[in-house]
């Protein structure tokens, strides 16, 4: 299969690399990113064929620029076969620090509304055409909440149960709702982290196997496997223990830090 792809924090990270592995499986791209000329340049770098994608120049956060974005994919490339919200951000917060409340909600603004604004102008198209897939990028963090990431770990659940209420929406129009929970990916959200990492994957394996869990049409999947049993296992934790187990767990960095 291929088709067009459209993702968006494609200039870095994970979203670099699930841009090349859908390159390299035969895919036109649309790419979207705050950095066009950071992005350009990578493409450049990378050999890309200039007929085989297009960038557009667009910030999450703001609602009007992101869903133009979609119309000028839609214009000048067609209706995607695959659409990726995967921007997003994680900064530590504090919310008894007055400023904090403020980065919570550039958060929320980026790895919700944002992520709802990504998909918005491609729903009625894919509809009405009966095919697609929509693909919201989540985490392991999601699954419960750890303490300094109360910004992340809600907007990342946030993700989870508005995938989840979307895919109800689009399954009857054989539209399809994926949503993939990342455990911890080398990148540069993750690099600076004072905690250890389990399981920590390279961006172009966690990629590969993201690209065949859209193929497969599935609904959720945690990315590595592995830890997909460990959200199990939290999820299935009495508050409990799972309080005494995160006692002193070191705290993601704040955004003053």
């Amino acid at each position: 299969m291929s088709g067009l792809v459209y993702i968006t924090g494609a200039s870095s990270g994970i979203g670099q690399a699930l841009a090349l592995q859908y390159y390299r499986a035969g895919w036109r791209l649309g790419l979207v990113a705050r950095r066009t000329s950071d992005l350009q340049l990578w493409a450049q770098t990378q050999d890309l064929t200039p007929a085989r994608y297009a960038i557009y120049g667009a910030d999450v956060c703001d609602v009007a620029a992101i869903t133009a974005a979609g119309q000028a994919c839609i214009a000048a490339q067609g209706l995607p076969d695959v659409v990726i919200a995967n921007a997003g951000i994680s900064v530590g917060i504090d919310s008894a620090i007055f400023d904090d409340l403020e980065v919570m909600r550039r958060v929320y603004a980026t790895n919700n509304i944002g992520l709802a604004a990504t998909f918005q102008p491609f729903i009625t198209p894919m509809l009405q055409r009966g095919s697609g897939a929509l693909v919201g990028i989540a985490s392991v963090a999601g699954i419960r909440g750890l303490p300094g990431h109360a910004a992340y770990c809600s907007s990342k659940a946030a993700v989870i149960s508005y995938c989840e209420s979307l895919r109800g929406e689009c399954r009857p129009y054989g539209v399809k709702v994926v949503t993939i929970a990342p455990g911890y990916i080398d990148t540069p959200l993750t690099r600076e982290n004072r905690y250890s990492m389990p399981f920590l994957m390279q961006p172009e394996d966690f990629a590969a196997r993201a690209f065949q869990v859209v193929n497969e049409g599935a609904s959720f999947r945690v990315i590595p496997w592995q830890m997909g049993l460990v959200a199990r296992l939290l999820r299935l934790l009495p508050n409990a223990l799972f309080d005494r187990l995160l006692a002193g767990r070191p705290r993601k960095h704040r955004q003053a830090e």
